[in-house]
């Protein structure tokens, strides 16, 4: 019997049902963009390429690690593992469901403020919808000149040098989760401010008993796993929580007396939290994230002006009465 060759078939071809159509559309539009985005990167003189590993999904790729700064985009634990395993450069991010744009925006972010891109680079993207194994998506930013993302022209410092980089990974990554899921069923708002903690303590007043009072550093640190649930239920006490640059949190529940600063702008329709953020970076070199209580988006704040804003699919939660 004469053997017959077996080939994967491609979109178009006879004998493709839908489902197997859609697939292998995705795949020649993954396998297209990582066989150029070495010659896009070179012609746009790109010096880092980021690449979300849930879009790829385990397929075996050959990408241009030799040509520039490859890094890989994490959100679970397991996906840090594997890239460890392998050896590559990765970074990892919130795991909340985010838009093509706010996966990106989250990014580089991140990357700005561990160090691995400067205001002045130029940085390529690879995404998808997330754990599609497609990348279908390619973006090009001039991170300094990026207008939406970065809003402080006058400093190349984005966020505060004093703060840990994990300080505020960990705060945008409950931050999410607030704004994705609300609490007990209900949307709540929220206001974190990491860094410069005495300047902001002389500039707040607790509108409660401080529930962090008289525990030592080492239990009321927001990098203890075990304090994400308490500090998530504290959320929905009015107030705002002023977290030290190691992580510890002195306060919860603070009212800022800087409310109404001049100098400060912002687009209509953001509350009193919002400006709240941008009043106490203003006088302080704090970072302040805020989650809104009627979106769920969460914005980043220095130096009174918003940094980033990040837009996510929020979970089915009743309309609050």
């Amino acid at each position: 019997m004469e053997a017959v060759e077996s080939r994967p078939k491609f979109s178009g071809e006879p004998g493709l049902d839908p489902v197997d159509e859609v697939l292998a559309n995705g795949r020649a539009i993954s396998a297209s963009l990582l066989n150029h985005v070495g010659a896009i990167a070179r012609e746009c003189n790109a010096t880092a390429l980021f690449v979300y590993v849930d879009a790829l999904a385990g397929s075996e790729f050959q990408l241009p690690e030799n040509e520039l700064d490859v890094f890989y985009v994490t959100r679970t634990p397991a996906e840090d593992e594997s890239q460890e395993r392998l050896g590559h450069h990765y970074l990892h991010v919130p795991d909340v469901p985010l838009t093509r744009i706010g996966r990106i925006k989250i990014a580089v972010l991140l990357a700005v403020y561990r160090g691995l891109i400067r205001k002045d680079d130029t940085i390529i993207f690879l995404s998808g919808v997330a754990d599609s194994g497609v990348l279908d998506t390619l973006s090009i930013l001039q991170v300094g000149r990026e207008f939406e993302l970065f809003l402080v022209p006058e400093t190349s410092e984005l966020l505060s040098p004093q703060v840990r980089p994990e300080v505020i990974e960990e705060v945008l990554d409950i931050a999410t989760d607030l704004g994705r899921e609300g609490r007990e069923g209900k949307p709540i708002g929220a206001l974190f401010v990491v860094g410069d903690t005495d300047r902001v303590l002389s500039l707040s007043r607790q509108l409660i008993l401080n529930p962090f009072h008289g525990y030592p550093p080492e239990r009321r640190n927001v990098l203890d796993p075990s304090l994400k649930e308490t500090v998530k239920e504290l959320a929905a006490i009015d107030g705002a929580f002023l977290i030290r640059e190691d992580g510890v949190i002195e306060t919860a529940g603070t009212y800022l007396k800087v409310t109404s600063q001049s100098g400060v702008e912002l687009p209509p329709g953001l509350g009193a939290r919002h400006l709240a953020a941008a009043a106490i970076t203003d006088v302080s070199d704090a970072v302040a994230i805020v989650v809104s209580e009627s979106t769920g988006t969460v914005t980043v704040f220095r130096q009174g002006k918003m940094v980033i804003e990040l837009e996510q699919r929020r979970s089915q939660l009743p309309r609050r009465r």
